[in-house]
């Protein structure tokens, strides 16, 4: 069971519509966005999307001139109240891993935290010993 996602990494330059633009091109090849998060570097944002289709994603996006890069990410289950947060980061933090940048949506029973984290495999160790819930890609749909 792999609990490693594939998240897809969008560069564009910093400017009114890009985010239309490429939220369009994703729906004309109907690849649904689950989650994203946008950050901003000297004049380009780096968006971070969980998507249905990763590859069809960056064909499309590619296709466009974007530069598009996939990055594996955990996508873990918490508490969706006071204190979800903090069980997780606690855990990461205890064994020794430390969470490069993150981002979480909610909605349906719970919460998800999606974490990129400098040691993967140790992160999933780590959180399955002390009762995390990680998410599989296959639940996104």
């Amino acid at each position: 069971m792999s609990y490693t996602i594939k998240q897809i990494s969008i560069f564009a330059e910093n400017k009114p519509g890009r985010l239309a633009a490429i939220a369009d091109a994703l729906e004309e090849e109907k690849v649904n966005i689950y989650a994203f998060s946008i950050a901003e570097a000297s004049g380009f944002g780096i968006i971070r999307a969980l998507v249905s289709d990763p590859e069809k994603a960056y064909k499309k996006l590619t296709d466009l001139g974007y530069a598009v890069s996939f990055t594996n990410v955990i996508g873990v289950k918490m508490r969706d109240e006071p204190g979800g947060l903090k069980d997780i980061a606690r855990i990461m933090g205890s064994a020794g891993i430390n969470i490069e940048y993150a981002y979480a949506y909610s909605g349906k029973k719970e919460a998800v935290l999606v974490v990129r984290v400098d040691q993967v495999e140790d992160a999933i160790k780590a959180l399955q010993a002390h009762g995390g819930r990680l998410l599989e890609e296959k639940e996104l749909a």
